[in-house]
């Protein structure tokens, strides 16, 4: 069985609030937190269609008296990101158990760069996506169907995880099983795969 894992929330921590308050006064986090974290926009940071700045000015027209802020917050995104401590032991448990395990991500270049060491799992993996590089974001069926095209990832015998309920719902409709993440141990969620 193929085992392909979202990133952000699942593999590695990614607080964006608990951010932005210890850089921020309240006030502000909670303005700055509405107009770039909670606003539609940042999925087109992970298509990676759109440049940055383009990107920034739409977050900085929802709080324009909070343009400093959000171009601080932004510039310093790289510290939000931190590999779960499970995550590189429960690669390896799996692949030890003989399966593949791909990962399938809305992620964004800046980011990359920006905090490369969150993403050291990826080289222990049999392969994935990055969304920006692609130009395609879940829950958009294509963006599943060619994770498993390059890879030869059989939809009968594959399962998908993912924190979020719009992205398990895309995977269930191109035909991957899948499973909502919401904090499950290692041991339950090979339970919940049935590995």
């Amino acid at each position: 069985m193929d085992i392909i894992f979202d990133i952000g929330k699942v593999l590695i921590d990614f607080d964006f609030e608990e951010y932005a308050g210890s850089l921020l006064p309240a006030e502000s986090a909670d303005a700055v937190t509405k107009a770039m974290w909670g606003n539609p926009c940042w999925i087109e940071l992970d298509r990676g269609v759109l440049p940055v700045e383009e990107v920034l000015q739409k977050f900085i027209a929802c709080a324009p008296e909070h343009e400093w802020e959000i171009r601080h917050v932004f510039s310093q995104l790289g510290r939000i990101p931190h590999l779960k401590d499970t995550t590189i032991p429960m690669i390896e448990e799996l692949k030890r158990r003989g399966h593949r395990v791909f990962y399938l991500s809305n992620y964004f270049e800046f980011l990359m760069h920006a905090a490369p060491d969150a993403l050291r799992f990826t080289r222990l993996t049999d392969g994935g996506i990055f969304s920006c590089h692609e130009k395609l974001v879940k829950p958009e069926p294509e963006i599943y169907e060619r994770l498993c095209e390059r890879y030869g990832i059989s939809k009968a015998d594959c399962v998908f995880i993912d924190d979020s309920p719009t992205n398990v719902k895309g995977a269930e409709n191109c035909g991957i099983r899948a499973i909502l993440y919401t904090g499950q141990t290692p041991d339950e969620l090979y339970a919940q795969i049935g590995v």
